[in-house]
């Protein structure tokens, strides 16, 4: 499938983040990422999950939520990477640039959360109800969503390792306490980081079938 990517400057809130977009010929729609505190918009696991993306017809948006300045001072420190409000007045603000920026601005929208991002993508779609489409969940954090979560509007799917069972709790609380009706997906085998073999593919394939069905059903049929 014919893509094209593009470094992106993304300003927000006063700062300037770096994002890499890229866009097929014909794109099903967004799905922009909320990465965790172990990622960035460059990690392997990300990029696994975007690639299986690119393969059913989505555009992506990885954009590291901090900045190179403020990731030494996380280095350091470890505060910003679990402030969920700072980050998810971020990810509003990618979604913001996404519904604003041409090449992007007619294409509905999905959010990716990993680990702590996901409670940053949970707040972002309460606080845009009407942009985001549907939500996935990787190893995520969605308590840290606080009251948020009954917010939620968009349909959500949490996968999580069968072996992570403090973070299998949160997610399972999390999902009894929505509004919506939320999926869960429990990847037989795997622990947080979806480290043994064949986890993550299970991971992208998972997540790109249900943005599929609730974002862009109509592309199913030019895939098969």
């Amino acid at each position: 499938m014919t893509s094209w990517r593009t470094e992106e400057r993304i300003e927000v809130g006063g700062v300037r983040l770096n994002g890499d977009l890229c866009l097929p010929e014909h794109p099903a729609g967004l799905i922009v990422f909320a990465h965790g505190s172990s990622d960035s918009r460059l990690s392997p696991r990300n990029q696994i999950v975007a690639t299986e993306l690119h393969e059913y017809g989505f555009a992506t948006l990885l954009a590291d939520l901090l900045t190179p300045e403020e990731e030494l001072v996380d280095a350091r420190t470890g505060q910003m990477r679990t402030d969920v409000g700072v980050l998810a007045d971020r990810v509003i603000g990618l979604i913001d640039w996404a519904r604003d920026n041409p090449p992007t601005a007619a294409l509905t929208l999905g959010l990716f959360g990993a680990s702590t991002g996901v409670g940053a993508a949970l707040v972002a779609a309460a606080a845009r109800p009407e942009a985001v489409r549907a939500i996935v969940s990787r190893g995520g954090r969605p308590d840290l969503a606080g009251p948020a979560l009954l917010e939620v509007r968009a349909p959500t799917m949490f996968l999580v390792g069968e072996k992570d069972i403090e973070v299998l709790d949160l997610n399972e609380q999390a999902r009894n306490t929505m509004r919506i009706s939320a999926e869960m997906r429990v990847i037989a085998g795997a622990s947080h980081l979806f480290s043994e073999p064949g986890a993550l593919d299970q991971v992208a394939e998972e997540a790109a079938g249900f943005f599929q069905s609730h974002m862009a059903p109509e592309i199913h049929h030019l895939l098969n």
